[in-house]
């Protein structure tokens, strides 16, 4: 009789034994759909963290597209003030004014990474310039820019704006 219940208690651990490697199983299966819901989680968060930047940074270049033809005109009213060579003082205030109000955009400017190319005196380049004139110039070298007639402006490392130049042609 002792016989007997040895051997019914032998398949019973037999069973156990196996139910305990397929809990095993289904706890590590577990584990990898769990890690794997945690590594798509946080693709998906900095997808959607580079697509926000992405939207950030379009839309900073859309509103600054719109502020610098303002830019342009205050500009061009120094410009056309400074070649006046007598003012009135009331003129010269309202000169003034002006050079005040570009310098306070051109710092907002900087601080949303907008800077301004330098193109006078620099080879033309198509990537970076809109050729409006080519001049004919003995002193400069054919291709060199010798004036500006709207600025060009790049924000980070991406061009906003090209600079729209007048290029040094070969001389008659």
């Amino acid at each position: 009789m002792g016989h007997e219940n040895h051997a019914k208690e032998a398949p019973a651990a037999t069973q156990g034994e196996g139910d305990e490697a397929a809990l095993r199983a289904e706890n590590a299966s577990l584990q990898d759909r769990l890690l794997r819901a945690l590594a798509d989680a946080e693709s998906a968060r900095r997808r959607a963290a580079q697509s926000a930047e992405a939207t950030r940074q379009r839309t900073i270049a859309d509103v600054i597209l719109e502020i610098l033809p303002i830019l342009d005109n205050l500009q061009r009213a120094t410009a056309a003030a400074s070649d006046r060579v007598s003012e009135p003082i009331a003129s010269v205030s309202v000169t003034e004014g002006v050079r005040a109000t570009e310098a306070m955009l051109l710092t907002a400017l900087k601080r949303f990474g907008v800077r301004k190319l330098e193109s006078v005196g620099a080879a033309f380049d198509p990537s970076l310039h809109d050729a409006i004139l080519e001049q004919d110039s003995s002193s400069e070298r054919p291709g060199k820019i010798i004036g500006v007639m709207e600025e060009g402006y790049m924000i980070e490392d991406r061009l906003l704006r090209p600079a729209r130049v007048i290029v040094a042609g070969r001389a008659s």
